[in-house]
């Protein structure tokens, strides 16, 4: 997973899986745009890389805001020249609610969140990566196993996730022929604070993966870099379940 000198953004970078994704393609040789809506924990990440001899800079962006978004790239161009890869992670779950009893109002603060943050980050990214030209550029967005199952008291979380999926698979027809791979990663129940304070509130109460565990953020940021890497040079349009084999039972 060769890396070195290339940028990389990653989109909702202030915990877990977003931090760990930053934390990685830094300590690998990439240069990082961290972004996320806490200003103070995204100073925090990169005063630690920098501290650790790694190139990183943070902008403080609400994605799911267009504007703030299309800001988000220009500015990472300002900074790096250049956009090579990028990591769209930022995603709020939904209460356990039956399908009738959703409120309209929560579901679209949910599809706002998943979807349509999605959507604009990738936009922006590829305007960007086609205003450079070449090959070798590679979007990640982050679904579920939410994005590949059903699952009771969902609907607005796993139709956002289901959405992604669909989105991620359009795009990387669209672009696959000029040098863009549009992949997706879809986890299982991974230890961040999200799912942190589920436990904490019976949200969660077991876990069923056939490993008998819980996944950790670093397991996932190593397959968003291999989606971005030479390694997975011909892969592009795909879901990758990274779920300790939930999805096969």
């Amino acid at each position: 997973m060769d890396i070195q000198g290339k940028v990389a953004l990653v989109a909702g970078a202030t915990s877990g899986i977003g931090e760990a994704t930053a934390i990685m393609f830094a300590r690998r040789g990439a240069s990082v745009m961290l972004s996320g809506r806490r200003e103070n924990l995204l100073r925090s990440i990169v005063e630690k890389l920098r501290a650790e001899g790694h190139t990183a800079a943070y902008a403080a962006c609400d994605v799911t805001n267009e504007e703030q978004v299309k800001n988000m790239i220009a500015f990472t161009e300002k900074t790096f020249d250049r956009l090579d890869f990028a990591y769209n992670n930022a995603g709020i779950m939904s209460d356990d609610v039956e399908t009738a009893d959703v409120s309209s109002a929560e579901f679209d603060r949910v599809i706002n969140v998943n979807l349509r943050s999605m959507f604009l980050c990738m936009k922006y990214e590829l305007k960007q990566m086609l205003k450079q030209g070449g090959e070798g550029y590679s979007i990640v967005n982050c679904s579920s196993i939410g994005g590949l199952i059903g699952m009771p008291g969902r609907v607005a979380y796993h139709a956002s996730k289901h959405a992604v999926l669909g989105m991620t698979k359009c795009a990387a027809l669209e672009y696959a022929a000029r040098g863009i791979r549009i992949n997706a990663v879809c986890p299982a129940t991974i230890m961040t604070p999200m799912v942190e304070n589920m436990m904490r509130t019976g949200a969660i109460t077991k876990v069923i993966e056939p490993m008998g565990r819980i996944g950790t953020p670093e397991e996932v940021a190593s397959c968003v870099l291999w989606l971005c890497s030479q390694g997975a040079g011909f892969v592009t349009g795909q879901g990758i379940a990274v779920d300790g084999g939930y999805t096969v039972q």
